[in-house]
This record gives C-alpha cells, sequence and structure tokens, in this order.
C-alpha cells in the first residue's frame, strides 16, 4: 500500500511488453527466480502477464497467488532468471532498481500448439525505488534480451530451429561488438545455459 492506505503504484512506466523478473515463493520456501514480460494496461486491462506450461512461476501464483516483479539492467540475472532454475532465499534482487509486490489473478487461459497459456491479472500492493539511475542504450544488453527468447523457443514445433539459431548467431556478434562485461558474461552464461554453441 502506499502512503495514507492508498493503493500501490508501478514504479516504471510500462508500454507495449516490459520484460521484467519475478520471484515467487516455492513450496520449499525459497523464491523462484524467471523472466516475465509484463503487457501495458489497456482500456479492457490493467497489467497483464502470460505463463507458457506448468513452469514454477505458473505453479507458484496458482498456489499463492502473488510474486515480486523487479527492473534490473544486470543481463546477468537476467538471462539466469530467463534460462535456468534459480532460487533465492530473500525475494528482491540485488540488482533491481525497482520492484513491486503483486496479487495476481488468472483472468483467461488457453492452449497454443501443445503448450498450455495462463493470462494473469497483476495488481500492485506495494513498490519500492531502490535507485534511481539516468537511462542508457547499449545495444548489447538488448541483444542479450532478445537472444534469451529467441534461446527459449529452440525445439519448440511452432518455431523454426535454424531461423532462431541464425538470430542467436546475430545477437552473438552484437554483444561481442557492442555490449560491455556483464553482456559478455550473460551470453556466456546463456550458452552454458542452452548448450548453443554461437
Amino acid at each position: 500500500m502506499g502512503e495514507n492506505g492508498d493503493a500501490a503504484e508501478w514504479p516504471v512506466e510500462l508500454r507495449g511488453v516490459t520484460e521484467s523478473v519475478v520471484t515467487t515463493l516455492g513450496p520449499n520456501g525459497r523464491w523462484n527466480v524467471a523472466a516475465l514480460g509484463l503487457f501495458e494496461p489497456t482500456d479492457r486491462n490493467g497489467v497483464t502477464a502470460r505463463t507458457w506450461g506448468r513452469t514454477r512461476t505458473w505453479r507458484n501464483f496458482t498456489e499463492r497467488e502473488g510474486g515480486y516483479v523487479q527492473f534490473t539492467r544486470d543481463p546477468v540475472d537476467f538471462v539466469d532468471a530467463a534460462c535456468s532454475i534459480r532460487e533465492e532465499d530473500d525475494p528482491v534482487l540485488d540488482s533491481a532498481d525497482a520492484w513491486v509486490r503483486v496479487e495476481v489473478d488468472a483472468v483467461e487461459e488457453g492452449v497454443e500448439g501443445d503448450t498450455q497459456w495462463v493470462e494473469w491479472a497483476l495488481s500492485p500492493v506495494e513498490s519500492e525505488i531502490e535507485r534511481r539511475v539516468v537511462p542508457t542504450t547499449n545495444r548489447g544488453y538488448y541483444a542479450v534480451v532478445e537472444a534469451t527468447v529467441a534461446a527459449s523457443r529452440l525445439d519448440v514445433p511452432s518455431y523454426d530451429d535454424e531461423t532462431l539459431r541464425e538470430r542467436l548467431a546475430y545477437f552473438a556478434d552484437v554483444v561481442e561488438r557492442c555490449g560491455g562485461e556483464r553482456e559478455r558474461a550473460a551470453f556466456d552464461r546463456l550458452r552454458a545455459h542452452t548448450d548453443i554453441s554461437v
């Protein structure tokens, strides 16, 4: 809640699909870390997100009805969230510039190909800005984010693996030319997590 008991607000402007990291409490008492795309509010809905398949995030949203959405600029944390199983003792990552604790409600579900999806409405309950930063644009960082999306679609029947591998090779080149130390470390982690050879 905000001051005076008002509903909490999102600590950042959301437009299009904003990539975030979410932590959800698992049955072992630890916080599972995963990537989560946030869809900007529309006239029909507030902020929404989709889970694909019976993932840990889906299970924890279903059983605990909430989690912590975080906004981080650290490409290594993003890759680990998107491409590995990572658990933490605390819900908020050290790299989070801002976070919001949300309650979730399943509002729609369906199947695409052979994969079940659930659309969740996310309602902010509490939020915090940890640091205010001057935004910069680094192509290497965004190439890491796009590479995680391509890597997550490998071996999915509705996507062409050859096309995805071409994209991954392109993103690897962008990271090498334009990224800094953290971006290159993140791409190395992506290679290790997904066994890609670009």
